[in-house]
């Protein structure tokens, strides 16, 4: 894959999370930074201005070679993590309180029907 294409690929994917995520507006990569930053965490703006500064290189420049690609695709899949939404601990709690709740009501229908339901099992 060359460079320009990887450079577009993980850009696009970078804007998508901007737009999805952020409800960034604007074409390029720093219009959408611009237009979410103070939504956006403080650590990943400079990463990301980095980011859009190289891939403008890439793309508008002639005869501009990617340096350290295996920097830059470090630099996008830390970016990407910051921006991927994750799931609160709250949610997490609410989900494993239920899944034990259920299972305590069912530990206690068998305890009560024990009798019963044993008939069936033999």
């Amino acid at each position: 894959m060359s460079d320009i294409e990887q450079v577009v690929l993980r850009t696009r994917k970078l804007e998508k999370l901007l737009r999805q995520q952020y409800h960034a507006r604007g074409k390029g990569l720093h219009q959408l930074i611009t237009s979410c930053e103070e939504r956006l965490p403080h650590d990943v703006i400079a990463k990301l201005r980095f980011v859009a500064t190289i891939r403008n290189k890439v793309v508008h420049e002639d005869r501009y070679k990617l340096e350290d690609r295996k920097a830059f695709l470090s630099v996008c899949n830390e970016c990407e993590k910051e921006l991927t939404p994750r799931s609160s601990r709250f949610v997490w709690r609410v989900v494993i309180s239920l899944v034990m709740f259920v299972t305590m009501i069912a530990l206690v229908f068998y305890y009560l029907h024990w009798e019963e339901l044993a008939k069936h099992i033999q």
